[in-house]
């Protein structure tokens, strides 16, 4: 029980943090303000307390669903750790939303997504919210363009109909929307005037909280994030 324990309380913090930040979008707040203050209580400590598009990978997920079976075998109806995974399932929703804010409509309209990998410095795509997104896109008949520095190969067996560019220059040109999915340091370093002039549309959808949003402002960009 101990890995099931641990990392189900570690996701807790993930959709915790995430719930922070829709009540932070809709009281004016910033989830990585509130966020930093709750990482200066020694008991809590900022790990894991990172708004986004949600937790993937392998173990969160299998733990999660794990500790919430073993705990119904014994008439233990687990309703905390059913509304994480809740609330994780409906993040990439939520970023899509943001995207059509944006962009009024989707339908025809062609979407850069930035990060595929469930999470930086890794090709791993189990559960990774980037599938999902874009899932999503392409029901609303949206083109999607894709890149990841590492997880381009796996993607490939896994995505159907998208674009793949060689770096985010070429996702980012002629693209309506940017959107970053996967926090690589690679997109925080990015060249922001050339993406801003590659762009059709001037907008930035960020599902990973890596930039600031003053700074994006003053670049010109409608930028859009996660609880901020």
């Amino acid at each position: 029980l101990i890995k099931h324990a641990s990392n189900s309380f570690l996701a807790a913090k993930i959709s915790f943090i995430n719930a922070v930040a829709d009540i932070c979008e809709r009281v004016g707040a910033d989830v990585e303000k509130v966020a930093q203050g709750m990482g200066y209580d020694p008991r809590i400590v900022p790990a894991f307390l990172e708004a986004g598009v949600g937790f993937g990978g392998f173990c969160f997920p299998k733990d999660l669903q794990a500790f919430i079976q073993i705990a119904g075998k014994f008439n233990y109806d687990f309703a905390l750790l059913k509304e994480v995974e809740k609330i994780n399932k409906d993040r990439p929703r939520r970023l899509v939303e943001k995207i059509e804010e944006a962009l009024w409509v989707l339908k025809d309209k062609t979407i850069g997504i930035l990060g595929l990998a469930f999470k930086p410095d890794t090709d791993d795509m189990r559960f990774a919210p980037s599938i999902e997104v874009i899932n999503l896109l392409q029901k609303e008949k949206a083109k999607v363009k894709v890149y990841d520095p590492v997880a381009m190969d796996r993607a490939k067996m896994i995505l159907k109909n998208v674009e793949y560019g060689k770096n985010p220059y070429q996702v980012a040109d002629a693209s309506n929307a940017l959107v970053i999915v996967t926090e690589w340091n690679e997109f925080r370093d990015l060249d922001l005037a050339k993406i801003k002039g590659l762009l059709a549309n001037p907008i930035i959808v960020d599902g990973r909280n890596i930039f600031d949003p003053v700074k994006m402002k003053k670049l010109g960009f409608v930028y859009k994030a996660m609880g901020r």
